[in-house]
């Protein structure tokens, strides 16, 4: 698994989901049930994961709908 994205906004989360599910790269969410245990409030990011396989391209479809690594994912990358 490799991570592509870290953000704390939901929104812009499931827009990544959907755009990399449209050129059918599954996702995963990694930490998105932490906020039972921060109590709802986004503090801790969630991490979008996909297959090893599949991360080269997934990187470059994020590119190109300008979603560039901030920087907390810039190791990632």
């Amino acid at each position: 698994m490799q991570e592509l994205l870290r953000t704390n906004d939901v929104v812009r989360l499931e827009y990544v989901r959907a755009v990399l599910g449209e050129e059918g790269i599954e996702t995963f969410v990694f930490d998105g049930h932490m906020s039972i245990t921060e109590g709802s409030i986004g503090i801790l990011p969630r991490r979008l994961m996909v297959a090893q396989e599949d991360a080269d391209r997934a990187r470059t479809i994020l590119r190109q709908i300008g979603e560039e690594p901030g920087p907390e994912e810039q190791a990632a990358w």
